[in-house]
């Protein structure tokens, strides 16, 4: 059983809250206590990526319920899920926004959820008919199901299976002189977090971008505002950055990246 439900989506300002009306009706339909975090609903519309990389830097915080909903296939066929770990369990859609921190903490059990019996469970909870949307699992779904996984009762709801949609972040690769990676996201200061880890980031004295040089840096202040840098940031990752400015600016979005490299 959790305390503790952490919510990570790319529903922005209303939608949040009407999904945690119905986490919190469920909670307490089960007499079960938790409290609520959230921790992002920025994420960029769609961006798996995005979602699996912010739940992968923030599990390892809190061991709790970790519900995240970036389901650009929602309505779909794909299964809803809920993973069970030894101190932490992440329950969202089986697109791989789940599977890095799940690997991670260290998978025990993977249920795939009924969505009838789940929502049913809602619809008891609520005590008035309402109707399963096709479009806000977050709501009639993965809220609910937050709540049968806090309260320890999930398993009820669903069946074991195998196999979960594998999502590989770091999957840079180097040819000759370019660095193949992907720009997971941009912050809100607009630097560009990449999925370069430290370990390979460090091979290198700098990197190109068309005719944009980044050297690789230690701190921010080692360059003048205005200027272009590199650094390993909070996440343990590459950064490309421009001092009190973006890296959109200049082109540098998420998506797939090449980088030419300096040694």
């Amino acid at each position: 059983m959790y305390d503790l439900v952490t919510l990570i989506t790319d529903f922005g300002s209303y939608y949040p809250g009407v999904m945690k009306c119905s986490l919190l009706s469920s909670l307490s339909c089960l007499g079960h206590e938790a409290r609520v975090v959230d921790v992002c609903h920025e994420v960029e519309p769609f961006n798996v990526y995005h979602g699996a990389f912010l739940l992968l830097n923030t599990w390892k915080y809190a061991k709790a319920v970790h519900c995240v909903v970036v389901d650009p296939t929602v309505g779909s066929e794909r299964k809803a899920i809920a993973i069970l770990c030894d101190s932490s369990a992440f329950v969202g859609p089986d697109n791989g926004v789940l599977y890095p921190a799940a690997r991670e903490a260290g998978i025990e059990k993977v249920i795939a959820l009924d969505s009838k019996k789940v929502f049913d469970f809602l619809k008891r909870c609520l005590r008035r008919e309402i109707k399963l949307s096709t479009t806000f699992h977050g709501r009639d779904l993965f809220a609910p199901a937050s709540a049968l996984t806090a309260a320890g009762v999930v398993e009820d709801y669903g069946e074991e299976i195998e196999d979960v949609v594998e999502l590989e972040l770091f999957d840079t690769r180097i040819e000759g002189d370019q660095l193949k990676c992907r720009v997971v996201f941009n912050d809100r200061f607009g630097n560009a977090i990449t999925n370069v880890r430290e370990d390979v980031a460090r091979n290198f004295d700098g990197f190109w971008f068309g005719n944009t040089y980044f050297p690789l840096v230690e701190r921010i202040t080692d360059v003048k505002v205005g200027e272009t840098f590199a650094i390993i940031g909070s996440f343990g990752t590459l950064e490309l950055c421009i001092r009190e400015g973006s890296a959109k600016d200049l082109g540098i979005g998420s998506g797939e990246l090449s980088l030419k490299v300096e040694i």
